[in-house]
């Protein structure tokens, strides 16, 4: 699944590419979006921004319309010359935004929806979000407020909870606690204060360090890295590494299924000990 950087990546460069254009063509394969686009017509329209709020993507039309988009496991946004061979195969098209100079396309994008000013301002979701570790008004206390209220829940769980925190997924959930040196299966209710206000202030510098700018493909990042480490093979600390030595100390990492989704965790038992 895309986490926070990558749809923050995304969104900065279709918004570099697309903001101040007018749209020359709009096509999608849900219905419901086909039926607005029949009703209130998108092309015609100026793309105004596109901005990301956690794993959401948010395409703002002049007169008062969104797209709202969000990429679950496979979904991603392509940005293409209007000349250009695309990169995914057109039936996986879910979603198409062209201007004079761009096309950017939303392959397998699972999620898609035009809203008003006044659907977003209502959307469930959206406003049940966490503070947003990438946004410029992220509030530390709230989050740390948020994660505390998860009381004996697994900490690896909570940090995956978008309405603790928006923007952390998978990769980021291991190697923050590492960093952190907090066991990922310790509850909530047991990490001290200053063990929450530093993983918290991890996962803002982890996210924040991963969103440099990326030309033309905008599918799930390649490349990520957490070590500070340049080497193609040396990126993350614990996540993938399953049965290999931990790069700091030696021991073997290990992994678990764990959440009501059984997504793997991935630690190192020498490093985060629980305490």
């Amino acid at each position: 699944m895309p986490e926070g950087d990558t749809i923050f990546r995304a969104a900065a460069t279709l918004h570099r590419v697309l903001a101040g254009r007018t749209v020359t063509r709009f096509e999608s394969a849900f219905p419901a979006l086909t039926r607005i686009d029949d009703d209130r017509p998108i092309a015609g329209r100026t793309i105004e921004s596109v901005t990301a709020r956690g794993k959401h993507l948010l395409m703002a039309f002049s007169g008062d319309l969104v797209l709202h988009t969000h990429m679950r496991m496979n979904g991603s946004w392509h940005l293409y010359r209007p000349d250009d061979r695309w990169k995914r195969p057109a039936h996986e098209m879910r979603v198409l935004v062209a201007t004079d100079t761009a096309v950017a396309v939303g392959f397998n994008v699972p999620v898609a929806e035009l809203l008003s000013a006044r659907d977003l301002a209502r959307h469930r979701q959206l406003q049940a979000l966490g503070p947003d570790l990438l946004g410029a008004a992220f509030d530390r206390q709230q989050a740390a407020s948020r994660l505390r209220e998860r009381g004996r829940e697994p900490v690896a769980d909570a940090l995956l909870n978008q309405r603790v925190m928006a923007g952390i997924g998978n990769v980021f959930k291991s190697e923050i606690l590492f960093l952190a040196k907090v066991d990922p299966f310790t509850p909530v209710g047991d990490l001290e204060d200053g063990a929450i206000e530093r993983i918290i202030d991890i996962a803002r510098a982890q996210l924040r360090a991963n969103v440099a700018p990326r030309e033309r493909t905008l599918a799930p990042t390649r490349g990520r890295r957490t070590t500070g480490s340049l080497h193609p093979s040396n990126g993350l600390w614990v996540y993938g590494r399953r049965g290999q030595p931990c790069r700091k100390c030696g021991a073997i990492v290990q992994s678990r299924q764990t959440g009501p989704d059984a997504r793997l965790t991935y630690w190192c038992p020498q490093c985060q000990r629980r305490i």
